[in-house]
This record gives structure tokens, C-alpha cells and sequence, in this order.
């Protein structure tokens, strides 16, 4: 049987424990009141059994909705987890997973649905990896987790709740069926990440005369094919993220800091760790060349390189060779990090 395993703990563990107790203690009868099971896996083959199913889906959704009328907002942290909770529970039901991530996923949304119902206080803010589901994508947690506890998280949280939420989603699809289906719920994941920060650094804008006050940075993640580091091997839509960037940046009327760039390569190392380290310093310097034709001032340009140190994709199992050259794209990146205010 797989076990669980949680990311880490944003408070102090003092007061997790306190949340933790204060949910345990709430009464059996209640917790047995709001226990929402599904029907088994082989049971999910009649009507009667679907249509119990989608009134418990029902049900639930009815429980979020009576939080927001009695005052939660929408973009509230905890009330978005369990919305969002619930809508990959309800996406995997729909799309006949007969694993135990529908039910495990609609047991987290009903348990942050219990803790505002009965008013705990605090709240955990851990994310389960439930069902097994593999921890991909280190840098997006990281970006994720910086958020917390900023003046901007106030905007940021709805984004945030979800972009964990998806990224535990993306695991669990790893799990089941390797990359190609992890794929499109880690780039769900990464649009979140985008907006959660950029909410932040819009989140209560002063005047246009007071000092401006430094924020997230933008990221933008520039991805180079195998073993090559010119500007015609980018992959393309990696380009379209620093044009997204550089398009923030004026919309929102900001100033560039400095840019910070780093270059890395994948494991793959068939001409050793040495050669990687200088195939990242060159991915590195392409991306230099590409930003100063974009206007940005060269002076304000830092760069370094860490080879294959730092891999936030290991793919471990996945195969044939094209899958996962494929899967460990996300490793040859550039890091283009711009320091704004």
C-alpha cells in the first residue's frame, strides 16, 4: 500500500499541532456526518451507483458555496484548496480513475470544509501528495511557497491554493500514465504559479508618486532542446514566457532591477558533468544575447551556470529514450529571474 507524504509545513509546528487537535476533536457523530464516500471502484458500473456519486459531488460543492454566502470570499486560501480539491476529484471520477485519487482528493477538500464549518483556527496549509502522487516540479513549489506569508498573498492566495493543488494532481497523473499526461496539469500549474505572482506584486499598488515597493520577481523559464544552447534551439513556447514577462513589465509600468540568469542542463550525461556545466554557461549567455536585443540594459545582466546540480524533473522509470528526453526538458532550462519594483 502506498503511503502518503506531505510537503513541508509553512507554520510553526506549535500551532499545526493545535489545528491538527483542534480538527480531531470535533465530535465522532459530526466527523461521521461528513465523511463523503464515493462508491467502490468496481461498484462505479450502474446508474444508481454514479448518480449517488455525482449527488455527493453535489452535496459538497453546496457546502463551499453555503462558506462563501455566509462570508468566506472566494479567493480565501482554505476555501479555494477544497474548491480546487474537489474539482480534480470530480475531473478524475469523470475521466473513469479507478485509483483512489478521487476519493482521496474529495477527503481533503471535506476536511478543510469541516475546519471552516466548525471555525478551526488555524487551518493547515500543508498539501498532501495523496495517493502516492510523485513531488514534481521543485522550482514551481519553491515559487509557490514564497508566497506565503508575503503583504502580497492577500490577491495571491486563490492562485496559490490551486497551483498546489494541480501540481499534486500532475504527480498523481505521473504515477498513473508517465509524462505525456503529467504534462498538461504541470503547465496548468505553471500559469497559477505566473498569476499568483504577478497578483502579488499588484496586490494593493501604492500611488503613482510613492516610493515603489520591491515584489516577486517575474520568472520566466527559457528551455533549449537536447544538448544544444542557440537561440534557433529554444523551444518555443518557452520564448512566448519571456515575452510574457517582458510584457508585464511594461504593462504593469515596471522597473527592471537587475536580471538574474542561470543555466542548467539535464543527467544526461554522456559526455560527463564537466561538459554539462559548460553546456549550461553557453544556454546561459545565448539567453543574455537574446535580452539585450530586447532592449535590457547589459549592465543590469548577471549570469552563471550549474550544469546538472539542480534538476527539478528526474523522470525516473519513463522510457523510451524520446519520452524521456522529453520529460527532463524542464531541466535544460535558463532561469530568467527579473528583480522589479
Amino acid at each position: 500500500m502506498k503511503t502518503n507524504t506531505t510537503m513541508p509545513i509553512r507554520f510553526p509546528g506549535a500551532r499545526r499541532a493545535l489545528a491538527l487537535a483542534l480538527l480531531a476533536s470535533l465530535p465522532l457523530a459530526v466527523q461521521a456526518q461528513d465523511a463523503v464516500r464515493l462508491a467502490p471502484q468496481q461498484a462505479r458500473i450502474t446508474d444508481e451507483a454514479i448518480h449517488a456519486d455525482l449527488q455527493s459531488y453535489e452535496a459538497t460543492q453546496g457546502r463551499i458555496k453555503g462558506l462563501n454566502d455566509a462570508g468566506r470570499p472566494v479567493r480565501d486560501y482554505h476555501l479555494s484548496k477544497a474548491q480546487c480539491w474537489l474539482d480534480v476529484s470530480f475531473h478524475e471520477y469523470t475521466r473513469n480513475d479507478r485509483s483512489d485519487f478521487p476519493q482521496e482528493a474529495l477527503d481533503e477538500s471535506v476536511k478543510l470544509i469541516v475546519g471552516m464549518e466548525n471555525r478551526v483556527s488555524p487551518l493547515p496549509t500543508d498539501t498532501p501528495l495523496v495517493n502516492g502522487a510523485v513531488r514534481l516540479r521543485e522550482d514551481l513549489w519553491a515559487r509557490l511557497a514564497a508566497l506565503h506569508g508575503t503583504p502580497g498573498f492577500t490577491c495571491a492566495q486563490q492562485a496559490v491554493a490551486c497551483g498546489e493543488v494541480e501540481l499534486v494532481h500532475a504527480g498523481n497523473e505521473f504515477n498513473q500514465q508517465q509524462w505525456r499526461h503529467a504534462k498538461p496539469y504541470i503547465q496548468i500549474a505553471e500559469d497559477l504559479v505566473n498569476d499568483a505572482e504577478a497578483l502579488a506584486r499588484q496586490c494593493g499598488a501604492a500611488p503613482a508618486a510613492a516610493v515603489p515597493v520591491a515584489g516577486p520577481p517575474l520568472v520566466a523559464n527559457v528551455l533549449f532542446e537536447f544538448d544544444r544552447d542557440k537561440r534557433g534551439d529554444i523551444r518555443g513556447g518557452s520564448l512566448q514566457e519571456l515575452e510574457r514577462a517582458l510584457a508585464q513589465i511594461s504593462a504593469e509600468g515596471l522597473t527592471v532591477e537587475r536580471v538574474e540568469l542561470v543555466g542548467h542542463a539535464d543527467r544526461m550525461q554522456g559526455r560527463g558533468a564537466d561538459y554539462n556545466k559548460e553546456l549550461s554557461a553557453r544556454r546561459a549567455r545565448t539567453v543574455r544575447e537574446l535580452l539585450v536585443g530586447r532592449g535590457i540594459d547589459p549592465s543590469l545582466i548577471e549570469y552563471s551556470y550549474r550544469g546538472d546540480l539542480e534538476q527539478v524533473e528526474y523522470c525516473k522509470g519513463v522510457t523510451p529514450r524520446a519520452a524521456l528526453l522529453e520529460c527532463l526538458l524542464p531541466n535544460r532550462r535558463v532561469e530568467t529571474r527579473f528583480i522589479v519594483r
